[in-house]
């Protein structure tokens, strides 16, 4: 008949070798019962007594999520850097400029240089020019000045009506500079010098002042044009011109 296995503690003695088990955790004998006659009656089976562990595991989130929201921040970011530099070069290209000006015609009408002691100059200088707007609005130009100079001494100006420029579009015109019976004494050693080298110097400035009409406002824009000219005082011709813009 089959006997009913036992389950008894045992500690283990000391000895001068380490446990093969941890210290301090006691352990069993487990005699099960014999079911053939080659069983070992003397065989025993060591169960240990350690803790049982219970772990939650936590469910991972799936990686499809994480990667569809990385993926629309980067979405998100690049669009706005494309906003942004869209909205900036709109802002350069309708950012309004001063009009381009150009010297396209200069003639000597007159001139008449009166010698020392009275030392004057009578001049009639005719100018053409032309106006260019590069801006997407229409220039309103309220006058043209044009000045003339001697050697640095601003002689007289002159003012035209003004005028409008449609957006993107250029005008032309016509300017007429004149001056009577100037004096220049205080320049007279100069004078006589040109006048025996038989070149006098000139320098002309044409200055077109206007705004542009903005939906919410007048903006000021203003263009130059300088020109340095010799002329012959006994031909009374033009011997040499150079206009630049300022």
């Amino acid at each position: 008949m089959a006997t009913d296995p036992t389950i008894r503690p045992h500690q283990s003695e000391q000895s001068d070798t380490e446990p093969l088990l941890p210290p301090h955790l006691p352990y069993y004998y487990y005699s099960p019962a014999s079911s053939s006659s080659s069983s070992d009656p003397n065989s025993y089976l060591l169960i240990p007594s350690y803790p049982i562990l219970c772990l939650r595991l936590r469910r991972r989130r799936p990686r499809t999520l994480c990667l569809s929201s990385c993926s629309f921040c980067f979405v998100s970011l690049l669009s706005s850097l494309l906003f942004l530099l869209l909205l900036f070069s709109l802002f350069l290209l309708l950012w309004p400029s001063d009009p381009a000006i150009h010297v396209t015609h200069l003639h000597l009408n007159h001139l008449r240089i009166s010698p020392p002691p009275r030392a004057s100059f009578d001049l009639t200088l005719e100018l053409s020019l032309n106006v260019q707007n590069p801006d997407f609005f229409a220039l309103d130009y309220r006058s043209v000045v044009s000045s003339v100079s001697y050697r640095g001494r601003y002689l007289g100006s002159v003012h035209s009506a003004g005028g409008r420029v449609a957006a993107r579009a250029e005008s032309n015109l016509q300017a007429e500079l004149r001056l009577d019976s100037v004096k220049i004494v205080d320049q007279l050693v100069y004078l006589i010098e040109d006048l025996t080298k038989g070149s006098v110097p000139f320098d002309t400035v044409t200055e077109v002042e206007g705004s542009l009409g903005l939906i919410f406002a007048q903006i000021p824009v203003k263009g130059n044009i300088s020109c340095s000219l010799n002329v012959n005082p006994k031909t009374h011709s033009i011997v040499r011109q150079d206009c630049y813009p300022e």
